[in-house]
């Protein structure tokens, strides 16, 4: 087999290796979904066009030269989606690093490694590219609908920030390797994904609130003072705003630029790129192995079973980076909510259905973690402990996990309004009992690498969690302000759970 062929053959199956993994991802793994998934995900861009109508439509009817506030708004927008992906760009190259079990094959492979990893590069990049694309395609289609063909230069602008997040993302994370190693970078790869993915809109909506009091990002992206602050009109930071407007010579610049990005880092990371994957793998082997065992610790069985739990837990990243991507996201509303009522008595009030809402949230994700992703199920059913004190165990991890996070902010609230502390640390316990039960009653034995898809399971579970967490924190705001609808809260979330009891297969 030539070069030029096994490069073809490689690219072909990295690219295959990205396809099974979106579609696992949308199907839970099982083959007899593929049907439903492709089906549902052509609603589901139908559906967005909705959304993206509401969003940006009326701004399709901008003509070049554009003012200095709507090119702000383009470029931001621009931004945003690149932060996004640059995101999920760093996501996909640690899951590359850790998750894959192909080193030794690809090692033992004739062909030239630097090449082979070129390859691997340019394949993230176009993943990423790819969904890009797949997101965008709404939205781009709305400006081409109300403002004309010129849009579908979008794009190519699209194209440009998919690329350039891919190759953003394998430098910053090989860069990581090199700086804290492979035990620190998994952990400091996956947090500073979510940190990325959030924080651009975090920090318009903040600045939003404070200087507004809205949680709109366009208050801030089209205010006198945001004006007042950006540059020139020909200034290149406008270069994407302009290609999304059919600006031929910007958009072949954006391109250009972007794939000289792409190739610079293949050339400059491809060498380092098997040297970074086996220090990955040796890492992870290593732990495997049990390099940090320590001396045994006696106690009682389920003690035993606890602690497992919580080590896990704490080796876990994609736990810390989906989770943590959930509490960012409370930050505007929850400051959004005291400002607006700050100089009222229901600010503090309007705390508490945040902090509830965030623990059935999170207990959620502990649950399936606990209960549906063991490894180890075989070993752990070996175990002297009947199934229903090791269901028992894992349900404790939870909700002491649950303690442990949110009692400092309980506690601090205690300080000044003791009774909504109560009423707080009541609905952050019942939240979380009402998620963990609904993981129970819904659990299936899964793999803990399978947590970012663990909504595929069952839809049914996935928006009883949801809805649930949504009416315990309603039921708790009102039991602080009218205690009777709080009763009347209480009692449908009740009858949400017990329908969802109804349709579990534990019933069965």
């Amino acid at each position: 087999m030539s070069s030029a062929t096994a490069l073809s053959w490689f690219a072909r199956h990295e690219l295959r290796l990205a396809w099974r993994e979106g579609l696992a991802m949308m199907t839970g793994g099982r083959r007899r979904r593929t049907r439903v998934a492709v089906i549902g995900l052509i609603v589901f861009a139908a559906l967005m066009h909705l959304p993206a109508w509401a969003v940006i439509g009326r701004y399709a009817g901008l003509e070049a030269p554009l003012d200095k506030t709507s090119l702000i708004v383009v470029t931001a927008t621009a931004f945003l989606a690149w932060a996004l992906m640059l995101s999920q760009a760093i996501e996909s190259v640690t899951r590359v690093f850790y998750a894959r079990a192909d080193l030794d094959l690809i090692m033992s492979s004739p062909a030239k490694l630097t090449n082979l990893f070129s390859v691997r590069i340019a394949a993230i990049a176009l993943t990423v590219t790819a969904m890009a694309l797949l997101l965008s395609t709404p939205f781009v289609d709305v400006l081409m609908l109300n403002g004309g063909g010129r849009w579908f230069a979008a794009f190519g602008v699209v194209i440009a920030v998919g690329l350039s997040a891919g190759a953003f993302a394998i430098a910053i994370t090989i860069v990581l390797f090199r700086l804290i190693g492979p035990a620190r970078t998994r952990l400091t790869a996956q947090i500073l994904a979510a940190v990325i993915g959030a924080g651009f809109v975090i920090a318009l909506q903040i600045a939003a609130v404070l200087s507004y009091g809205t949680l709109s990002r366009f208050a801030v992206l089209t205010s006198d003072a945001a004006a007042a602050y950006a540059p020139e009109a020909d200034s290149l930071v406008w270069w994407p705003a302009r290609a999304m407007l059919g600006d031929t010579e910007a958009l072949l610049l954006l391109l250009s630029l972007s794939l000289i990005l792409l190739g610079a880092v293949m050339a400059i990371f491809s060498p380092r790129f098997a040297d970074t994957a086996i220090s990955a793998s040796a890492h992870a082997a290593s732990s495997r192995q049990g390099k940090d065992a320590k001396v045994f610790r006696g106690g009682s069985r389920q003690q035993t079973l606890r602690r497992k739990e919580f080590l896990l837990l704490g080796r876990d990243p994609w736990l810390i980076s989906q989770t943590l991507m959930q509490l960012l996201y409370l930050v505007p509303p929850a400051l959004f909510l005291w400002r607006s009522f700050s100089d009222s008595s229901t600010a503090l009030v309007l705390i508490t259905p945040v902090i509830v809402m965030a623990a059935g949230q999170l207990a959620g994700g502990l649950a399936w973690l606990t209960i549906s992703g063991e490894d180890a199920a075989d070993l752990v059913a070996t175990a002297p402990l009947s199934p229903s004190r090791v269901i028992r165990a894992k349900i404790e991890v939870v909700l002491i996990a649950i303690g442990v996070i949110f009692a400092p902010l309980i506690v601090a609230m205690a300080i000044l309004a003791p009774m909504q502390a109560v009423v707080t640390a009541a609905g952050v316990a019942i939240a979380a009992m009402s998620a963990t039960a609904i993981q129970l009653w819904f659990r299936v034995q899964a793999k803990r690498s399978q947590f970012r898809r663990r909504q595929t399971s069952s839809r049914i579970a996935t928006f009883a969690e949801a809805f649930s967490s949504i009416g315990w924190a309603g039921t708790s705001a009102l039991a602080l302000v009218i205690p009777l609808a709080a009763g009347i809260s209480g009692l449908m979330t009740l009858g949400l759970m017990a329908a969802t009891w109804k349709l579990s297969p534990a019933r069965e």
